[in-house]
């Protein structure tokens, strides 16, 4: 009878480890994966054993692969992205400008192990670019007046995209372009832009008008050219035989007229009348 106790005590706890056993297995298994686009740092984070440290890279999408070792990946994403910082600047003249500023970086394929263990994972840019981005943008924008940051942004933009890209030269991380986004002069910069506008644009009207003045004149000075070359014409063909004979076809005209009272008193040795109406 005790025999039997023992053997089905011992099936049952047999049954047990078994038991245990699975569900470890089962719940120790891992199959790290890395979506499409970025690369994962597959690392072994031990239990109780096993070596622990980096295992593998994966080039997404992928998967490690099921295992009975605690493996965890890290994943960066390797494709260009943009990141945008705000400034308030004192520029040249002591004025604060507020704007931002883009930048697009992409990681090098095959260095996900140098990001993880060198450049603080998928923190990266927090620990190595920020900073040193901040600071050349603030250099850069130090060398103008504040009504100069508008007219020189491609300046900017070049200066700081070459020194991004100088700085992280050696390290995994690509600069394609840094770009100025939208610059906001404080209020008295912004009314003191709009008066240079309105005295450009009045200056502009009256250099118009100047002009239309000077054609206009030109044009009066012609147009008395041509008046007194009439005249000298005029005076030159005015002969008394001439006048007579004008004088004459008026009285015609006028004397075949049904409706004329003009009398016609014929005065002098050239026989021009003295028009005088009648009452």
């Amino acid at each position: 009878m005790f025999e039997r106790k023992s053997s089905a005590l011992g099936s049952v706890l047999g049954l047990i480890a078994i038991g245990v056993v699975s569900v470890f297995a089962f719940t120790a298994c891992t199959n790290p994966g890395t979506p499409a686009g970025h690369e994962g740092y597959v690392y072994e984070d031990p239990r109780i054993f096993g070596k622990g440290g980096y295992q593998d890279s994966l080039k997404g999408p992928a998967n490690f692969g099921v295992s009975l070792w605690r493996n965890r990946v890290v994943n960066i994403d390797m494709r260009p992205n943009t990141y945008t910082e705000d400034f308030s600047i004192l520029a040249k003249d002591d004025l604060y400008i507020s704007f931002d500023f883009h930048t697009v970086i992409s990681v090098r394929s095959g260095t996900v192990r140098e990001v993880v263990e060198n450049y603080g994972g998928d923190n990266w840019y927090k620990r190595v670019v920020r900073e040193a981005f901040r600071t050349f943008v603030r250099d850069s924008v130090q060398q103008y007046n504040s009504s100069d940051l508008k007219m020189n942004r491609e300046a900017i933009s070049s200066e700081v995209t070459q020194k991004l890209q100088n700085y992280l030269a050696e390290t995994p991380f690509n600069v394609s372009k840094v770009v100025v986004g939208n610059v906001n002069y404080p209020a008295i910069v912004a009314k003191a832009v709009e008066k240079k506008l309105a005295a450009q644009q009045l200056l502009s009207e009256k250099e118009t008008q100047r002009e239309i003045a000077r054609k206009d004149a030109e044009i009066r000075v012609e147009e008395a050219k041509g008046i007194a070359g009439a005249q000298k014409i005029i005076n030159a063909t005015l002969t008394q035989n001439y006048l007579q004979h004008e004088a004459i076809n008026a009285q015609l005209k006028m004397a075949e007229s049904p409706n004329h009272t003009t009398v016609y008193i014929p005065v002098g040795t050239n026989g021009l009348p003295l028009i005088k109406p009648a009452n």
